[in-house]
């Protein structure tokens, strides 16, 4: 399993997959709360989509997070102290037809939100190449790690990303490199 990403091969031309979570609503930015209709994490699973050509799998949970960002950031501690797995509404099951995944995730208290934990934890990743990106505004990848080689068991992991959410939209270079 390679964590620091040594291998300098291209991934563009892969069949490959993004699974990503990404919340709207308010979101701590740069220059404090803001409202989002979509998520910095989303813009960022469409740029992979846009440059590798891959497919995507948005995770989403039955009963949504909170708008308020206060709110949202409590239920996601709770979630976090308790190991509460929120219910998706759906699932994928299989990602045999594919060679590299993208986990793209913001950071919540230190680690990856639990709805995609949900998700990951009902995947097998032997064989797979697993790259990552996170957004945050200042906790960078944080422990985010530990939640890829923890689910993504049996995969090449590669180096993750970490992007600040109120840079996403000039982020497609950085992203292109990354890849």
């Amino acid at each position: 399993m390679s964590i620091l990403g040594t291998k300098e091969e291209t991934l563009k031309g892969k069949k490959s997959l993004v699974i990503y979570f990404s919340h709207t609503g308010e979101n701590y930015m740069s220059d404090g709360i803001r409202n989002i209709d979509k998520g910095n994490t989303e813009i960022v699973a469409e740029t992979i989509r846009d440059i590798t050509g891959a497919d995507l799998f948005k995770v989403e949970t039955v009963k949504e997070y909170p708008y308020n960002y206060k709110e949202c950031c409590d239920v996601a501690k709770e979630e976090l102290k308790t190991g509460e797995r929120p219910k998706l509404k759906r699932y994928l099951n299989d990602i045999s037809e594919y060679e590299v995944i993208y986990l793209c995730s913001p950071i919540w208290w230190n680690y990856m939100p639990n709805a995609m934990l949900s998700q990951l934890e009902k995947l097998d990743f032997t064989g797979k190449i697993v790259k990552y990106v996170i957004t945050h505004e200042g906790s960078g990848i944080g422990n985010c790690y530990k939640n890829v080689e923890k689910y993504c068991n049996g995969a090449d992991i590669r180096k993750g990303l970490a992007i600040r959410g109120s840079f996403v939209n000039n982020a497609k270079e950085t992203i292109s490199e990354w890849i």
